[in-house]
């Protein structure tokens, strides 16, 4: 059974969103506040999903998030939140989210977006064969999950991870941010289309030297992203 930490302070939008999750088959855990939240997701270690709300008492979402993803890459992490600027999106997804469901939502949408990214977090988690894969300086190994640059360890999300697999199967070939979509959040996604170039972003702060300049997350004006393989 899958666990769900939900952090919310209103109390009558978290029951509602507890009973839905439980009647979906989910383990739940629930936070009034950031500090609870960030208490409860140090301490229960295999937490699947964390479902943050921006406004709390405490500490905030976005800070809970942030200090979540110093110490643990493998959770996912959707915001629930009543802000609609599009920089506030953004910003949660730069912080280490990878998702955000704007207030209302209806309960389907937000069991479909946590079987979509639980999808991804257990493919992160799991293996099924010896696979790796090497590009110039960088190496993936299925099997421990760890994604290294000259043999340094790069820390990635669940998302991030099932993207640069993804670049790296597909190395040299422009991938479109629908094709992207598709592969990685599912074709039954239901959010902004942009979180792609976000979490692209992102990955390119981690792995580039110069992430203005690409030289290995490249982009392909009018067709999307490519892996840039060695001798092309």
């Amino acid at each position: 059974m899958s666990k769900v930490l939900i952090l919310e302070d209103e109390e009558s939008i978290r029951s509602f969103i507890v009973i839905n999750l439980k009647r979906n088959g989910f383990e739940v855990l629930e936070a009034a506040d950031g500090n609870e939240a960030l208490s409860k997701l140090t301490s229960v270690p295999d937490i699947d999903i964390a479902l943050l709300d921006v406004m709390v008492p405490g500490i905030d979402g976005f800070e809970v998030c942030r200090r979540v993803r110093e110490t643990n890459e493998r959770i996912g992490i959707i915001f629930l939140t009543a802000k609609v600027q599009e920089q506030d999106k953004v910003y949660a997804l730069s912080v280490g989210a990878d998702d955000h469901v704007s207030k209302p939502f209806s309960p389907t949408e937000l069991i479909a977006r946590i079987h979509s990214l639980l999808r991804r977090v257990n493919v992160y988690r799991e293996s099924s064969a010896k696979v790796s894969f090497t590009s110039g300086p960088f190496s993936l190994d299925l099997i421990t999950k760890q994604f290294k640059k000259n043999g340094q360890l790069v820390e990635l999300t669940p998302t991030e991870f099932s993207l640069i697999q993804y670049f790296l199967e597909q190395e040299n070939t422009p991938l479109s941010r629908d094709v992207l979509l598709d592969h990685v959040w599912g074709k039954d996604y239901m959010g902004d289309p942009k979180i792609v170039d976000v979490n692209i972003r992102r990955l390119r702060q981690k792995i580039e030297t110069n992430p203005s300049e690409p030289v290995y997350l490249q982009t392909v004006w009018g067709h999307g992203y490519k892996w840039k393989g060695e001798g092309q």
